[in-house]
């Protein structure tokens, strides 16, 4: 089993990351970081933890919907994802990928906060 991680280059898709470097360690699994912006270092923090690195279908324009689709696979034990504020306004016009990911998705979602 494995810990799905939304890889983003944001503080709060930092604050993700790390958190789902300790749930891997506290559940005994693997890490599968699931990157849908920016780039990825693996952190010195891992440890005993092994990491993967998964990409969206280049296909696609939904990085989110991708997401969900890999977080369905047998082998996700859970989704953590990084959340910042946002008004209900900017929801409205803009989308959220995390509320997206909190509804559809059939997996534990955990959601850390920068």
């Amino acid at each position: 089993m494995s810990v799905l991680v939304a890889g983003t280059d944001t503080p709060a898709g930092q604050a993700a990351y790390q958190y789902g470097i300790e749930e891997a360690r506290r559940r005994g699994e693997d890490l599968v970081v699931f990157l849908m912006e920016g780039e990825h270092s693996p952190s010195p923090d891992l440890g005993e933890v092994s990491e993967s690195i998964e990409h969206p279908d280049d296909r696609t324009h939904s990085p989110s919907g991708d997401l969900i689709d890999r977080a369905e696979r047998d082998d996700i034990s859970a989704v953590v994802i990084g959340v910042r504020h946002r008004t209900a306004v900017a929801k409205l016009f803009l989308g959220s990928s995390a509320q997206q990911i909190i509804l559809e998705a059939n997996k534990p979602v955990i959601c850390i906060k920068s």
